[in-house]
């Protein structure tokens, strides 16, 4: 099955392959990761292979879309990923981000996040997008407000005991 890939003035935007071991490996070992998603427990190349294979391919499968690796067209670097996910314990569907360090703060964020909001709504008949964050990553919720996103309170995933923003938009 092929998926669809997406594209923005900046960015190629396709769904994360076990190619992309290395570069989930390291995205995943960033601090703010770490700080403000989660550690998950990926040590190695092999174990962001098997991240990969066990927690974004089947829902890939199952749904026709999932996590995407974002890619400069300038360079063709790896810079970060974003996606729709079908998170447990959450209603409706979860757009979410992260970029290695040295490429934040340069707006590629909010340009992949409104390129899936969109084909999210016109291409997957998604009718409303969810997003979490924790409550001092202020940097997430001013782009989630960009992105027409709105507070409407609060919410606990299950296994973490942390309490969490949740934001919501709907068609």
């Amino acid at each position: 099955m092929i998926y669809k890939s997406f594209e923005t003035d900046r960015l190629i935007i396709r769904p994360t392959s076990e190619d992309d071991s290395e570069f989930i490996f390291k995205l995943l070992n960033t601090p703010k990761w770490l700080k403000y998603i989660g550690d998950r427990n990926i040590k190695t190349v092999e174990n962001a292979k098997e991240y990969i294979k066990e927690k974004m391919i089947p829902q890939l499968e199952r749904l026709g879309y999932s996590n995407y690796t974002l890619i400069t067209k300038q360079d063709n670097k790896k810079i970060g990923t974003c996606g729709l996910y079908d998170r447990q314990g959450l209603e409706g569907i979860d757009i979410g981000f992260a970029f290695l360090p040295e490429f934040e703060k340069k707006g590629f964020a909010f340009e992949s996040s409104k390129k899936l909001k969109e084909v999210a709504f016109s291409e997957f008949c998604i009718k409303a997008i969810s997003a979490i964050t924790v409550k001092d990553n202020i940097s997430s919720q001013k782009l989630l407000e960009k992105l027409g996103l709105k507070l409407i309170g609060t919410t606990k995933i299950p296994n973490d005991d942390e309490e969490l923003l949740l934001y919501k938009i709907e068609i």
